[in-house]
């Protein structure tokens, strides 16, 4: 099957959606990991910020992350008529 010009689109527009949400997620996992104890000189909720951030947070954004993946691969579907038929 040979790609159109619209499917070269719609897979550069997947490519940088899925590296924007990839580098969210590797600031939330590593980078944050990486300065927990300056983080924790904060307090959230009466924790220390990088002991909140682990165990709360992350999964938060990680939840998130995964719902806008969701919605923005649909608009992506339905605007370059990508997808299944219903």
């Amino acid at each position: 099957m040979k790609l159109t010009e619209q499917h070269r689109v719609y897979w550069r527009s997947n490519l940088l959606l899925t590296f924007s949400l990839l580098s969210v997620w590797f600031l939330v996992s590593f980078v944050a990991g990486y300065y927990a104890d300056e983080l924790n000189r904060f307090t959230f909720m009466s924790f220390p910020l990088g002991f909140y951030i682990f165990a709360q947070g992350s999964q938060i954004t990680f939840v998130i992350l995964i719902g806008i993946y969701v919605l923005a691969m649909n608009h992506l579907d339905r605007k370059y008529q990508i997808g299944e038929k219903r």
